[in-house]
């Protein structure tokens, strides 16, 4: 009589149909709900892999399911693609809003409380329950962080590859530095990675410190990123932060590691007269810039005219190549901390934070490469100068105090004079600066300057504007 039973109810079951409104007014079938695990497949992260991934139900379970009733785009769907094949997909699309907390004013200039924006998951608890063996269905989750132009131009590159069809990962969120005034009395605006995310439509976290719980907790249970991704960032990231994504977490680093790890790696490489220089992509560890190494490119630059204004954006889009070319690789498990290339720990050189009082260039101590050197490497910040005394006599009685001069562009010229002498003076010829002997006798050419409180120009404009009066450098020694 049990026996009985069950087999009434299994045909009450199959030859039923109940109807269940979803949230998009979909029609589902009770028997999608039966359906066995393995006649399933894995969520879809478009409409292509959909299709392509349609699995095909035996002619016994058609059978049952009448082929009139199916559903077209549910999130929880049973779909019919031919007379006798059935797409079943039982994972819902998770959808969440993110959002962190900020002091700083908005555009309007009121107070901003968070960042809201959407982000579309395709991952589900099934995943979790797959063996570590079986290859990826879903895209890896990549997290990226960044905040200058030049982090912008990476994510934009990295948002790009990621529609392509073959593309192994998606971006799922972006984490910058808070926004902030960039001018005095202007208004307060997002970074440049904050604002390309917002045009992408790409969720932004904006947490005053890496370390803050709040956001910590919501990279751990709401973004859960597979990799993560820095590129100038600028914050430290702490070991909880680190531990999240299963992938580790990728830098771009613009410098041959281990030399000039630290903060500003591109300006004090070309201070040094660095040449080739180059990028590493690395693994991030506590410690700065010491993990492993997963791939470096080396590039020769023109020692006359690279400068850092030039020499970042170019180092980043390598970087950013560079890049692109292991993400494959470590999400799929053949490259990680373990089998990437330690760093020699010998050959550290430390490329430690600028001072702005490191602008100065000491014409008497320094040669002239040494000086268009640093003139190179402190382009963008904060910048290189010299101080002059301008209409006074040889013995110096006539009162006037030195002026500072922005050194804006300079070149080393192939001559030495015998006599060094302090006497700034313009070349002859067409197109020539203005001629700076230093005290080993090594001339160095200063081709565009910025007097104080003047815009910057050429050499020739400035000497105009003396009108005839004496130029000299001079050193100004601060107490």
């Amino acid at each position: 009589m049990r026996n009985l039973l069950q087999m009434i109810s299994l045909i009450a079951v199959t030859t039923t149909t109940i109807r269940i409104t979803t949230r998009s007014n979909t029609v589902v079938n009770a028997f999608s709900l039966l359906v066995p695990r393995h006649l399933t497949t894995p969520p879809c992260t478009s409409k292509h892999q959909q299709q392509q991934r349609s699995t095909s139900i035996s002619p016994t379970s058609s059978s049952i399911l009448p082929k009139s009733q199916s559903s077209s785009s549910s999130s929880l769907s049973l779909s019919s693609s031919s007379s006798s094949s059935y797409y079943c997909h039982l994972h819902p699309l998770t959808t969440y809003t993110s959002s962190t907390s900020s002091n700083s004013p908005n555009h309007n200039g009121a107070a901003i409380n968070s960042y809201t924006t959407r982000l579309f998951s395709t991952a589900s608890s099934a995943d979790d329950d797959n063996d570590s063996t079986t290859p990826p269905t879903t895209k890896a989750r990549v997290l990226f962080l960044g905040t200058p132009d030049v982090a912008a131009a990476s994510l934009r590159t990295l948002v790009d590859e990621s529609k392509n069809e073959n593309s192994c990962y998606e971006l799922v969120g972006v984490v910058t530095q808070p926004p902030k005034r960039r001018k005095r009395r202007g208004k307060v605006v997002p970074s440049p990675v904050g604002l390309v995310a917002e045009e992408l439509d790409i969720p932004v976290l904006c947490p005053e410190k890496a370390k803050d719980p709040a956001f910590l907790e919501e990279l751990e249970n709401d973004i859960r990123p597979d990799l993560c991704i820095t590129a100038a960032y600028g914050q430290y990231l702490p070991k909880r932060f680190l531990a999240i994504p299963k992938f580790g977490t990728l830098n771009i680093h613009p410098s041959l590691l281990p030399r000039w790890r630290g903060a500003s790696p591109v300006q004090r490489s070309l201070q040094a007269g660095d040449n080739p220089v180059g990028v590493s992509v690395l693994f991030t560890v506590s410690k700065m810039d010491a993990g492993p190494i997963v791939k470096q490119e080396v590039r020769t630059i023109n020692d006359e005219k690279d400068t850092a204004t030039t020499l970042l954006p170019s180092l980043f889009t390598i970087g950013t190549s560079c890049l692109l070319d292991v993400i494959p690789d470590v999400v799929a498990g053949k490259i990680n901390m373990e089998n990437a290339m330690m760093q020699d720990e010998d050959n550290v050189v430390n490329a430690d934070m600028i001072d702005s009082e490191e602008g100065e260039l000491f014409l008497a101590e320094d040669s002239a490469r040494v000086c268009h050197n640093k003139v190179r490497g402190f382009s963008m910040w904060p910048g290189t100068f010299l101080y002059c005394i301008v209409g006074e006599d040889d013995d110096g009685e006539e009162g006037n105090t030195p002026v500072k001069m922005k050194v804006i562009e300079s070149r080393v010229l192939d001559e030495r004079v015998e006599q060094p002498t302090n006497e700034i003076k313009l070349g002859s010829e067409k197109g020539d600066g203005l001629r700076v002997v230093c005290g080993d006798g090594s001339v160095l050419e200063l081709l565009r300057v910025q007097p104080v409180t003047r815009k910057e120009m050429d050499a020739k404009s400035f000497v105009n504007g003396l009108r005839g009066a004496r130029l000299r450098w001079t050193t100004v020694r601060q107490d």
